[in-house]
């Protein structure tokens, strides 16, 4: 005999209720993730952020659903991934990144939104207050924009007789590369370098500037924080090594595929709180109650075996100092 579903009607004075005698559980609620490349590029970031929510109460596939956009390294497209995020109705979206979280912000003031961002939300239009956030975004942004002027402090004890530096930047995204390079710039001058930018926004474009930087007769090269950059890390790691110039950009993947030094915030941490924050929306906070969080911890990875390669004798201050070393 076929199984039915009877769905009865408790009527009160003050409220109509149902509930099921033979039913399903109730639909999990939707998260959209809007990111700027592609899942296998995310590997890491997903792997924390899973756990944040885990930590919250939810599990993928089990009591929540997540759709995903990728924009595949090309941050135009993300205003339309937006839109269909907003389109399918999803209760939350996850902007993982600022290109991410500005289009995200132009697509729904309805939606609650967490965001990822490494500038300051306010700066960048984001937020009103870090405190109280006030519309239907809030998250967590990391210091990777303002680790800039260090990234030079540790390339300059690394090579004490450095005078030039290339900083290569993204023009795609200039809510990063604006904020970077002016913070970089006023970090050379008082460290009496010179600092050359040079810009790429394609894979191709990256070929040409490493032989710019040779053309410079650049000293070390640092690269801006950028999630194009970061899904190519292993790329601009070789490249570095092909045209001998020390490199410093964050995350450990860049240091593990051969380039000098990595100096970021915490990759897992920072993810991990964006589920944490987004669970608790999920359980019913509001985004402008939820005060933009920063994630402070910070990595160093050094790759002794690259630095042999080019001559550099590191510190032993530095060498204690890193989190891991790569030999």
């Amino acid at each position: 005999m076929k199984r039915r579903e009877f769905i009865f009607l408790l009527v009160g004075a003050a409220s109509v209720w149902p509930f099921k005698v033979y039913g399903q559980q109730p639909t999990s609620p939707v998260i959209g993730f809007l990111g700027g490349v592609t899942e296998d590029k995310y590997a890491i970031r997903l792997d924390a952020f899973r756990q944040g929510l885990k930590d919250t109460g939810f599990v993928e596939g089990q009591n929540v659903t997540v759709e995903y956009r990728w924009a595949e390294g090309h941050n135009e497209r993300l205003p339309s991934l937006a839109a269909e995020l907003v389109q399918h109705h999803v209760a939350v979206i996850v902007a993982g990144g600022t290109p991410s979280a500005l289009a995200a912000k132009a697509a729904t003031a309805t939606i609650p939104i967490v965001a990822a961002t490494a500038v300051d939300p306010v700066e960048a239009g984001l937020v009103s207050s870090l405190n109280r956030p006030g519309g239907n975004l809030t998250g967590v942004s990391n210091l990777n924009v303002e680790m800039g002027p260090k990234r030079l402090e540790l390339l300059r004890q690394l090579i004490p007789k450095a005078s030039a530096i290339a900083l290569l930047v993204n023009p795609a995204n200039p809510g990063l590369a604006e904020p970077f390079a002016r913070s970089s710039g006023a970090a050379a001058g008082g460290l009496g370098l010179q600092l050359h930018i040079l810009q790429a926004s394609t894979e191709q474009d990256f070929e040409k500037a490493f032989e710019r930087v040779a053309q410079l007769r650049a000293d070390a090269v640092v690269i801006m924080p950028d999630v194009f950059f970061t899904s190519r890390s292993k790329q601009l790691a070789e490249l570095s090594l092909r045209y001998r110039v020390p490199t410093i950009y964050q995350y450990h993947t860049f240091a593990a595929a051969g380039g000098l030094i990595s100096y970021s915030s915490d990759e897992n941490e920072y993810y991990r709180l964006v589920g944490v924050y987004t669970g608790r929306i999920l359980k019913g906070d509001k985004p402008a109650d939820l005060p933009i969080q920063r994630s402070t911890k910070v990595e160093m990875i050094v790759n002794l075996k690259t630095a042999r390669v080019f001559g550099i004798t590191v510190p032993l201050d530095l060498i204690g100092r890193a989190d891991e070393i790569i030999e």
